[in-house]
């Protein structure tokens, strides 16, 4: 297999693209979940997928194997995603009770919601999704290198000196950046999260459950969640490892709630200022 892997990419070297297309489609998913994260944008992940493979195509002949083909194609789409959210505001912690307000305000977003979730196949409500999502809000409160240092490393287990290839940055500048990254995150969760915290004020995840599956007692949902059931005997540091263990086990362009979460997004974009809101 390796031998081959090597004869596709001398091919793709020599200008073959669908040779590069073949290898490219080995991490193609993953580098557009990766991008979604990050932009909160299913299309314009899409669209900077896309880009990705043009330039990474048109790039070919500067790869010299220092790194793997992945690694080397994943500094490509970040340098295009920074520059993407460098246009983008930072959102702010309090951005799920913003696009609540919105949604309340709204007949046609809140109309809209249901829709999703009444015609489509990809509208099954889990918590675990949820918190799949709001972990993505949150890390959009996070500055720009940050939040691409906590996803390469704690989402997609890039090793810190790929990383470092990454984004171009010191070993220890990478550290540092991935450390303060982990408690931001943890804080903002302490203070913020229903599931953990009584007195959390994002209660986002039992109301949601409450609205899209009325017959499940809210309770017994939470109790479902190890990050529920582990919140009194787990430190942070633990917390938030179980954290990234669900949403690393969540495809989050894949997933049964998808196409809800995708909506609930949007939400947020338009509560920041992004995204226009429809009257």
């Amino acid at each position: 297999m390796e031998n081959k892997n090597n004869q596709i990419l001398k091919d793709a070297l020599d200008g073959d693209i669908n040779a590069f297309q073949n290898l490219f489609t080995g991490f193609q998913n993953q580098l557009k979940s990766y991008l979604y994260r990050l932009l909160a944008n299913r299309n314009d992940a899409e669209d900077l997928t896309h880009d990705t493979f043009i330039k990474a195509f048109d790039k070919l002949s500067t790869f010299k194997g220092e790194a793997s083909l992945k690694t080397w194609v994943f500094q490509i789409a970040t340098n295009l995603a920074y520059n993407y959210l460098q246009r983008q505001k930072r959102w702010t912690p309090d951005v799920s009770e913003q696009a609540k307000k919105l949604v309340i305000e709204n007949p046609t977003l809140r109309n809209e919601i249901i829709k999703i979730h009444e015609t489509s196949p990809d509208a099954k409500y889990d918590m675990k999704e949820h918190i799949d999502t709001c972990f993505t809000c949150i890390s959009k409160n996070l500055p720009i290198e940050n939040q691409i240092v906590l996803m390469l490393k704690d989402i997609y287990d890039f090793s810190i000196a790929e990383i470092c290839l990454i984004i171009e940055k010191t070993e220890g500048v990478v550290k540092y950046l991935l450390q303060d990254s982990r408690k931001i995150m943890t804080d903002i969760f302490d203070n913020r999260c229903a599931l953990v915290n009584k007195n959390g004020v994002c209660h986002q995840c039992s109301e949601l459950n409450g609205w899209f599956n009325p017959k499940e007692n809210q309770q017994q949902a939470l109790i479902k969640l190890d990050l529920a059931k582990g919140s009194k005997k787990y430190n942070r540091k633990e917390l938030y490892h179980i954290r990234t263990a669900l949403v690393k086990a969540i495809d989050p362009l894949r997933s049964k709630g998808s196409d809800l979460q995708e909506i609930l997004l949007k939400c947020n974009s338009m509560a920041m200022g992004e995204t226009p809101i429809p009257n």
